[in-house]
């Protein structure tokens, strides 16, 4: 069967079980991006921010959710019937703000299949002192009170998301995540949106060879996300194994 555009690639599934992270580079009509971000400034966000009522302030963002690219990883990750959850939120960062504390989303009841993603749009470019959101690749295969979480500092391989105006990062719901500071002298939006599945996987979702991904399955042995002791990368191995087996429809 010919692969279908916009739908993500082995490796690419692969790499997401592995790091908990997609990054979609979007292609929006020319101004598109700089008109999201003047009417978020026009709603004064800081002290009114519309919450879950952010799409209907600014319907533009349904382009956003809808653009091919975003909507094929959205897809190849949570299947056809992926559904927009009705939860969703704009994360403002203004300059001089400290950094935020590591957390996961939701409560503590974790899991360790692809249920739930957060697919966060950023509006304008990302550099390093706007203080972009910074993740922790891997850390969607553990859990930590939040109160323990809160005393966590820098760890030596999190990744910033310096990313260009436009950009959709898509991360599994548990991976660990935080807003860095804004040293910067503009204030950086964050459009927080929450897709999941609609059902459980009977086959993969994306352009699929079976071939080729029995080659790159043997990065779920070798690949670490982050450093970890021995004894985590061997349950590390299990869970990504079980993972994929659930998108692939081996798991109920």
């Amino acid at each position: 069967m010919a692969d279908k555009p916009y739908l993500l690639s082995d490796d690419e599934i692969i790499s997401f079980i592995i790091h908990g992270s997609h990054i979609v580079e979007a292609d929006f009509p020319e101004g598109f991006n700089e008109s999201i971000y003047e009417e978020l400034e026009a709603l004064d966000i800081p002290r009114n921010n519309p919450g879950d009522g952010i799409l209907d302030k600014v319907p533009k963002l349904y382009q956003v959710y809808d653009h091919p690219k975003v909507r094929g990883a959205l897809v190849s990750l949570l299947g056809e019937d992926v559904q927009m959850n009705g939860h969703r939120h704009c994360h403002v960062n203004p300059p001089g703000t400290r950094s935020q504390t590591w957390h996961q989303d939701g409560t503590n009841k974790r899991h360790h299949h692809i249920q739930t993603v957060l697919a966060m749009y950023y509006p304008q470019d990302v550099p390093a002192e706007l203080g972009p959101t910074v993740i922790m690749p891997g850390t969607h295969f553990r859990n930590a009170p939040t109160d323990r979480m809160a005393t966590y500092a820098n760890f030596r391989e999190q990744v910033p998301l310096t990313v260009k105006a436009g950009t959709v990062a898509i991360t599994h719901y548990d991976i660990w995540h935080a807003a860095a500071a804004n040293r910067g002298a503009k204030t950086r939006y964050m459009l927080k949106f929450l897709f999941s599945r609609g059902s459980e996987p009977k086959s993969p979702s994306w352009n699929h060879h079976p071939e080729e991904a029995a080659d790159s399955m043997r990065r779920f042995t070798y690949e670490r996300a982050c450093a970890c002791s021995q004894s985590d990368h061997y349950k590390e191995r299990g869970l990504r194994m079980e993972m994929w087996e659930h998108l692939i429809g081996k798991v109920t």
